[in-house]
C-alpha cells in the first residue's frame, strides 16, 4: 500500500502547529485529514470533526489513515485518559506511525502528556515525540504576552533572568512533517529549540529594536504572577503556569539543540527573524 492513497491524520489541525503541519504535508503532495473540534478545512484538506473527549468521533477520524500528528487535548491535566484508549484503537485500525507534540519541560513518564510519551514506543513501531521549548508565537497574535505587549508595552513573567531556547512554530511543523513523511521515523524524543537561549529581558529588547515600540520585561514574584493568571483561568492552571516560570528562573529551559537543522536541513529561525515577520511595527 503506497503512502499516496492513505492519508495522514492531523489532530488539532486548526492550531498553531497543526495548521502549519497540514500545510507542509499538502505541499509535499500528501493526503491529509484535518481533524479538529470545529472541523474547519485547512489548506484545501477534507476536514473531520474530532474531539478527544468524544470517542464517537474517533472512528471517523481513523478511517483511511496510516499515521497521525497528535496534539494533546488543550488544558487537560490527564491527557492520557483520552489519548491512550484512542491510540490503542488507532493501532488496531492499522495506524503505523505516531508523532506526538509534547514539551521540553515534560520528560517521558512525567506529568500530563509525559505518560502518553512513555507509552508511545510500545504502541507503534514508528514514532517520534517532539519536545519544543517555548513558542516564539507567544509574542504574536492573541497570545497573552502579545496582548500585554500591545496594551502595556510589557512582558510580565516570574522567570527572572532564566534563559529559554524559544522556537518558531514553523520549525516545529517542519520537523513534524519530516517525522511523518521520512522513510525512516525518528523513533526518538526530539528536543526542539531556536538557535539561542534568551532571557525575557533580551526578548523585550529585540522586540523594541525591531518594532521601534518600547517593550520592557516586568519581573513579577511567583505569587503576583499566579494571582494575575488566576483572574483569567482556574487556580490550578494559574499555579502550574507560575511554577513553569519558577523552573525557567532556576535554569530548566537554558539549552539549545541542533535538532531542527539536523532533521530539516536548515537552521532554526531566530527570534529577530520571527519578530520581523510576525510582530507588528509601530506606526
Amino acid at each position: 500500500m503506497g503512502h499516496r492513497n492513505v492519508a495522514t491524520l492531523v489532530i488539532g489541525a486548526t492550531g498553531t502547529t497543526g495548521r502549519r503541519v497540514t500545510t507542509g504535508l499538502v505541499a509535499r503532495g500528501r493526503r491529509v485529514k484535518a481533524a479538529s473540534r470545529t472541523a474547519i478545512p485547512v489548506a484545501g484538506t477534507p476536514a473531520v470533526h474530532f474531539d478527544w473527549n468524544e470517542p464517537a468521533t474517533w472512528d471517523g477520524a481513523l478511517d483511511g489513515i496510516d499515521r497521525a500528528y497528535l496534539v494533546p487535548p488543550i488544558g487537560s491535566f490527564d491527557p492520557a485518559a483520552a489519548m491512550l484508549p484512542f491510540l490503542r484503537r488507532a493501532r488496531a485500525s492499522g495506524m503505523r506511525r505516531a508523532v506526538l507534540l509534547s514539551s521540553s519541560a515534560i520528560p517521558a513518564g512525567g506529568p500530563a502528556v509525559g505518560r502518553v510519551h512513555e507509552a508511545l514506543p510500545g504502541l507503534f513501531e514508528e514514532w517520534a515525540v517532539l519536545r519544543p521549548s517555548w513558542f516564539m508565537q507567544n509574542f504574536a497574535g492573541s497570545a497573552p504576552h502579545a496582548r500585554s505587549i500591545r496594551e502595556d508595552g510589557a512582558i510580565l513573567t516570574a522567570a527572572g533572568q532564566g534563559r529559554i531556547g524559544f522556537v518558531d512554530a514553523e520549525d516545529i511543523a517542519a520537523v513534524a512533517v519530516r517525522a511523518l513523511t521520512d522513510e525512516q521515523a525518528p523513533n526518538a524524543d526530539l528536543i526542539l529549540t531556536g538557535p539561542q537561549a534568551l532571557t525575557y529581558d533580551e526578548v523585550a529588547a529585540t522586540i523594541t529594536e525591531v518594532t521601534g515600540r518600547p517593550v520592557e520585561h516586568r519581573h513579577l514574584t511567583f505569587d503576583r504572577l499566579r494571582d494575575r493568571w488566576a483572574a483569567e483561568i482556574p487556580p490550578e492552571f494559574a499555579t502550574m503556569l507560575a511554577d513553569m516560570d519558577r523552573d525557567i528562573a532556576a535554569g530548566a529551559e537554558d539549552r539549545t539543540s541542533d535538532t531542527v537543522e539536523r532533521i530539516t536541513g536548515r537552521p532554526a529561525g531566530t527570534l529577530r527573524a520571527f519578530v520581523e515577520r510576525e510582530v507588528g511595527r509601530a506606526g
